[in-house]
Order: structure tokens, then C-alpha cells, then sequence
């Protein structure tokens, strides 16, 4: 069996961008100065390891790199499993083909030039965005084109070897931090959108058969660090002329209702053989899982919620693994969701679900095994971190108990599932 890795995962489901416009630079900065007295009023509460973990998070670097770095390191050690996601790519979509990706990985820039045209007041001047921009995109472009041209990875389709990293992710996630960078100071919500619409162009591009989805974490790794650093070299040039919203970092969150929705995916990592019936088993290996989970959270503490996932795990048949000989289910769990706020930032979480199971027919070494479905149950837990005020990451470990496949055999199957989740918050 091999071992599974983390997934850093990208980012969440499409949601409608939402603008707010502010009376002047004087009202703005008054709120700033505000929200930092709140700040310092509210961390005298922290703990020294509070204080230093919050600290940490809002540090400028930190806030370029976050998500930048561990997609793309996340990338690179999953591109050893990406043959597993195309298998469930092609177990549930084969002949998916669409071009909205073509056009959708330019949409948040050009929300962005429509609100700078309709006189929406972003961070910078025209003069300096543009500048920040083209810095951008040739940093992004030259990375994207060195490493297309220098590993020379072929796409899942065979279309041609250019398939590392993806271009239009990298693209999208330019267009969705650019968008960012000068409009969610406006609302959160700017920033979710963004992300949101940049998701979906690296997910369809996995979808559409064009790349592996190793290539699209990469891409938008490189798209974002790509942004952060074309403003970082824009800034030291302009300094404070064109600057017309100063770029600080959220202040004091608080330990809100961690209510949350989003995208869940990893690995499922097998614990127990798979029984067709009592005198005939199979091993099976590492496999993916596809999904959304979202709880309701009464309070700080306690809430309810579930998750649907899609899943495979691929069997071993004579000591090797059998790309053909492949199990699909889907579950769907529900029950009480825990959490400990850790800092007003990071928590970690755990739960209790009862889940039901449906798996689809499969033929393991010329044994054909029906259909079926059943109760089970599951536990886990997580570790979460607040990126803005709606948006979060997380790790998790989940635990499943899963009823039988076969008919023939009373055998629980017991799973591992390995991954990572971005959320919006809510």
C-alpha cells in the first residue's frame, strides 16, 4: 500500500461577488485605526502563545505566501498519485468536455477593469495596477513557460507534452488575486468570489481531460505567489504615490461561530481487506475521495452538519494493481461537529457521523460483485485555519467504518481518509 499524502487543496465554490463602495480615504482610515484599537485591546486576552501564533498570520510575508507555497509543495508530492483522481475523473465523467474554462480565467480581471472603468476606487492608481499587473503576469509567465518547456509532462489526453504546470490556473488565480489585491476591501466576499471562479477553471481543467490535477495545484500556487510578488516590486517603485487603500492585514477576528461549506478531497487509505465472500478477499490500494462537507454551528463549540463524497479504492489482483478492477461508492454522513478554538485564527475540530454507503457493481478478477449499500458510521478531526474573516483551510484525518460490498460477506470495510478543505465561512 502506498502512502498517502496531503492535498492542499484549492479553493471552494462558485459565489457571486459582491462590491461596496466607501465615502473617502479619511473615513477608511479612521476604521483602521479603530479596528487596530479593538486589536490591541482584545489581545491583552491572548495567551503569550496566542499572541505569537495571531502574530505570525498577519505578518506580511506570511500573508504573500500562505497559500502560494503550500499548493505548489502540495502539488509536487501529489503528482505521484495523479493517475488515482484521473481514475475517478474517468469513472464519473469520461466524456466531460467544456470551453468555459477558456474565458472564465480572465473573468476576475476583467471585473476588475470594469470596476476601475466605472470609477469603483480600488488600492492603486491606473498608472501603478498596471504596472503591478505586468510585473505579474511576466513573473507567472516566464515560470509557467520555463517549466512547460523544460519537463516536458504529457497531458492525460496525450494532446501534447506541455502539460506542466497549467497556464489557465495560473491565469485565473492572477486575475482572481489581482481583483483581491485592489477591490476586497470592499467585502470579503470579493475575495471568496474570486477564488471561487479561479477553483472552477483548475477543476475543469481536470475535468476536461487537459491536465492532472498535481498541474493545476501548481499553477495556482504560481498565479498567486506570482501576484504577490509583481505588487511587492511595484510597491518598492511607486511607494505611496497611486496608493489610494493602504493594504493591512484583517485585525482582531474574534472567536466567531465557525459555521463552514466548502470542498473536501484526499486519499482513502484502506485498513482491511475487501471480502466477496468468507473464503475470498482482495487488498486493495490508496484511492481519492471528491466532495462537500459544511456543518451549523450553535456556538463556539457544538454545531451539526454532514458530507457527501464520491470515492474509489483500486484492488490488487495477483500482487499488482488493477487499474480496471476499481471499486466507486458514494456516502453521505450526518451527525455533531465539534470545535476548540485554538487562537482566533486556528481551531481544531472533530466529529461523529453516522453515514450510508452506495456502491456501484465492479469486477475483481473476473468476479462480478452487484451492487449494494449500507450504514455505517465515522469519526475524525481537523485542524483549521481562518485565512480571512469567510474564507479557511484545513488538514484533516477522518476514520470510516463502511458496511460490506458483498452480499456474501458480513465484513465491515475500514478506511482512512487523508486530505485537506478550503471553506467559506459564514
Amino acid at each position: 500500500m502506498k502512502e498517502a499524502e496531503i492535498i492542499f487543496s484549492l479553493l471552494i465554490i462558485s459565489v457571486g461577488i459582491q462590491a461596496q463602495t466607501t465615502d473617502s480615504l479619511a473615513t477608511e482610515r479612521t476604521l483602521v485605526m479603530a479596528d487596530s484599537a479593538a486589536t490591541v485591546t482584545d489581545t491583552l486576552r491572548f495567551t503569550p502563545f496566542q499572541r505569537k501564533m495571531d502574530a505570525l498570520s498577519r505578518s506580511k510575508w506570511f500573508r504573500a505566501t500562505y497559500l502560494g507555497v503550500p499548493l505548489i509543495a502540495g502539488g509536487l508530492i501529489e503528482k505521484h498519485q495523479d493517475s488515482k483522481f484521473r481514475r475517478l475523473r474517468n469513472d464519473f465523467m469520461p466524456r466531460f468536455h467544456r470551453d468555459l474554462d477558456n474565458y472564465m480565467q480572465f473573468s476576475p480581471a476583467a471585473v476588475m477593469l470594469g470596476l476601475k472603468a466605472a470609477g469603483v476606487k480600488s488600492r492603486s492608481s491606473w498608472g501603478r495596477m498596471l504596472v503591478s499587473d505586468a510585473f505579474s503576469v511576466v513573473l507567472a509567465t516566464s515560470v509557467v513557460q520555463g517549466l512547460k518547456n523544460s519537463t516536458h509532462i504529457t497531458r492525460p489526453d496525450g494532446s501534447d507534452n506541455h502539460s506542466f504546470p497549467s497556464g489557465h490556473t495560473a491565469t485565473a488565480f492572477i486575475s482572481a488575486t489581482m481583483l483581491s489585491k485592489e477591490y476586497g476591501y470592499l467585502s470579503p466576499w470579493v475575495s471568496v468570489g474570486a477564488y471561487s471562479v479561479a477553483t472552477a477553471t483548475g477543476l475543469m481543467r481536470v475535468a476536461n481531460n487537459k491536465h492532472w490535477l498535481s498541474d493545476v495545484m501548481v499553477g495556482a500556487g504560481i498565479g498567486i505567489l506570482s501576484t504577490n510578488f509583481g505588487y511587492w516590486l511595484a510597491d518598492l517603485i511607486y511607494k505611496d504615490k497611486g496608493l489610494n487603500v493602504q493594504e493591512t492585514p484583517e485585525g482582531w477576528l474574534g472567536y466567531r461561530n465557525p459555521s463552514f461549506f466548502g470542498l473536501y478531497m484526499g486519499f482513502n487509505i484502506p485498513l482491511s481487506n475487501f471480502d466477496v465472500s468468507e473464503d475470498v478477499s482482495y487488498r486493495s490500494s490508496t484511492g481519492t475521495v471528491l466532495g462537500a462537507e459544511g456543518a451549523y454551528f450553535f456556538n463556539k463549540y457544538i454545531g451539526v452538519g454532514g458530507r457527501a463524497t464520491i470515492s474509489n479504492l483500486q484492488f490488487i489482483v495477483n500482487g499488482n494493481e488493477a487499474p480496471d478492477n476499481t471499486l466507486d461508492y458514494y456516502t453521505f454522513a450526518a451527525g455533531p461537529y465539534f470545535n476548540l478554538p485554538l487562537t482566533p485564527r486556528w481551531g481544531f475540530g472533530t466529529k461523529l457521523l453516522a453515514s450510508y454507503t452506495s456502491y456501484q457493481s465492479t469486477n475483481i478478477g473476473g468476479v462480478y460483485v452487484p451492487r449494494n449499500a449500507g450504514w455505517g458510521f465515522g469519526t475524525g478531526f481537523n485542524i483549521d485555519y481562518r485565512v480571512r474573516k469567510r474564507l479557511g483551510i484545513g488538514v484533516f484525518l477522518d476514520y470510516n467504518v463502511q458496511p460490506p460490498h458483498s452480499r456474501y460477506s458480513d465484513e465491515f470495510m475500514h478506511t482512512m481518509t487523508l486530505g485537506a478543505r478550503a471553506v467559506i465561512r459564514f
